[in-house]
């Protein structure tokens, strides 16, 4: 299962309409199978820090949405064949590298700034399943003293 139809990827794609009609006129479920293999390793990706697959047929969250066309773009770009110094297909290939790029952020639990929501919640719910603040502190300040004394010494905690 995809995250977008043929139609919606058609609709979202930087690519003229025309164009994506012509591969699919060419080599009929090309578009669908790339999105399928894509869909598939953006759930794989994140499914260690969120709850995947995400819906289907453009239910998922917009950012990943987002990322499964601009990853897609370039690849019917060049099954549509394009020279690759235009413009129009150097600046969809920055937005793939720019989506991966942004898949591996989302999926490092430590360093990743995404958060997208998990798909059985509520809007606005948080994906993210660990974390919050790490401390330590002693009830007094003369106590962490007594504790580092401890620890040379051989005590220990």
């Amino acid at each position: 299962m995809s995250l977008l139809t043929q139609a919606q990827f058609r609709d979202r794609t930087t690519m003229p309409k025309a164009d994506v009609d012509v591969v699919e006129s060419i080599e009929a479920g090309y578009i669908l199978n790339r999105l399928k293999f894509h869909t598939s390793r953006i759930n794989s990706r994140l499914r260690k820090r969120y709850a995947t697959p995400f819906a289907a047929d453009g239910a998922g969250p917009e950012l990943a949405l987002g990322w499964l066309t601009d990853i897609v773009t370039p690849e019917v770009w060049l099954k549509r064949g394009v020279n690759p110094e235009d413009p129009q297909y150097v600046a969809a290939d920055r937005m793939r590298d720019l989506a991966f790029a942004d898949l591996k952020e989302a999926a490092d639990s430590d360093e990743g700034l995404f958060e997208l929501p998990l798909r059985e919640s509520t809007e606005g719910a948080s994906g993210v399943t660990r974390g919050g603040p790490f401390g330590y502190a002693e009830a007094s300040p003369y106590s962490a003293m007594d504790v580092q004394a401890e620890i040379v010494r051989g005590g220990g905690r």
